[in-house]
């Protein structure tokens, strides 16, 4: 049951002394306050909780008072028509009028366009994420006290049974939820006693997948397996090589590189993932894939690898669509490149990474510094 109350706040004051009249909403024992006028404590009767004729502006004053009470009971009694759970914070975010009505569509909205403006990679997968949670709804769009533990855990079963086997992917579709619905509570739209996350709750744990290195043999094996130069297949090794040599970076880090980026037999980039900066002495096997793409170099600032060149650059979405495709084409070829060179393992852009961890395991001494440039073989 939520009450409303207008009252003198006498706890807070303004440099002149003034208290401010104070709009209450108190719901599950939870009060919060709109302030909405400072008068002096003289002005004010408590017994009838209206501003006394001494004060200039008494009527004024007290229309307002009596429209905002009026507007709080009956944004009650609409919220209890509809059997609509709601909490005080709620309620005094709509009666201020910065953020009315938010639901999950209308705040995932502005998180995705957030995330957008601020060129931060995952932007697309997200939408993604997000279009999935509002068809699991069959389009319609809810309050956040109504995702409750049983909602989400149905969602989950919805994922399963259509077509989203992975524990990951689904982890990653409920991660976003949990985002938006911890901006929620941060900018005051719900109450933390709400959040269906966490201890005794729906946990979110992506799913541990095994994933298997190649070894030296199997290196050895893609290096020198005959394919046709200039053919997809062929792109897909050299790319795959160089990330393997310049200790598994990732493949948007590998699309990213310019020529530039190259100086004095180094490498100087900046992980996307991190933002963090960092530099790889160029071994003797990846100075010689990039010499076979120094034909196609248009300027020093081009791309080393073709994906990007033609991407929009002041557009996020773009790129990252082209980095999404070019993964996925690699992942293909790489298939094709295992059974080529009769390898009985799944390889994808990311097996570099672990490939490098099992080879260099062994190989490189604990106290070896940040600038290792890779294992020659």
């Amino acid at each position: 049951m939520a009450s409303v109350k207008i009252l003198l706040y006498k706890s807070k004051q303004n440099s002149k002394g003034q208290h401010p009249i104070a709009l209450r909403i108190t719901k599950d024992r939870i009060p919060k306050y709109k302030f909405l006028e400072y008068i002096n404590l003289i002005d004010w009767n408590e017994e009838k909780t209206e501003v006394r004729q001494s004060h200039h502006s008494y009527k004024l004053l007290n229309n307002l008072i009596d429209n905002e009470y009026v507007r709080a009971k009956n944004l009650i009694l609409d919220f209890e028509a509809k059997g609509k759970k709601f909490t005080a914070s709620q309620l005094m975010t709509i009666l201020k009028g910065n953020r009315d009505s938010m639901t999950f569509s209308k705040l995932a909205e502005e998180y995705l366009k957030e995330k957008e403006l601020s060129n931060k990679r995952g932007y697309s997968s997200d939408v993604s994420r997000v279009e999935k949670f509002k068809n699991f709804l069959n389009g319609n769009d809810i309050h956040f006290e109504n995702i409750t533990e049983a909602l989400l855990k149905r969602y989950e079963v919805y994922m399963k049974a259509n077509g989203l086997k992975s524990k990951t992917s689904r982890a990653n579709c409920l991660s976003v939820v949990r985002t938006i619905f911890n901006k929620a509570i941060t900018e005051g739209i719900v109450d933390a006693e709400y959040y269906p996350f966490g201890k005794r709750k729906l946990k979110v744990k992506p799913g541990k997948t095994l994933k298997i290195g190649l070894d030296k043999e199997e290196i050895k094996k893609i290096e020198t397996l005959e394919l046709e130069e200039g053919s997809t297949t062929w792109h897909t090794r050299n790319v795959f090589l160089f990330s393997f040599y310049l200790a598994g970076i990732r493949i948007s880090d590998t699309l990213h590189l310019k020529w530039n980026d190259i100086q004095s037999g180094r490498l100087y980039y900046q992980m996307g993932k991190n933002e963090k900066p960092d530099s790889l002495e160029l071994p003797e096997k990846a100075l010689h894939i990039l010499s076979r793409y120094e034909n196609d170099k248009m300027n020093h600032n081009d791309f080393v690898f073709p994906e990007l060149k033609k991407a929009n650059l002041k557009d996020p979405r773009d790129i990252e669509r082209k980095i999404n495709a070019a993964a996925g084409k690699f992942n293909v070829h790489l298939k094709k490149i295992a059974k080529q060179a009769e390898i009985d393992k799944k390889i994808t852009n990311h097996i570099s990474r672990h490939s490098f961890g099992n080879i260099a395991g062994s190989n490189i001494p604990v106290q070896m510094d940040k600038n290792y440039t890779g294992i020659l073989i």
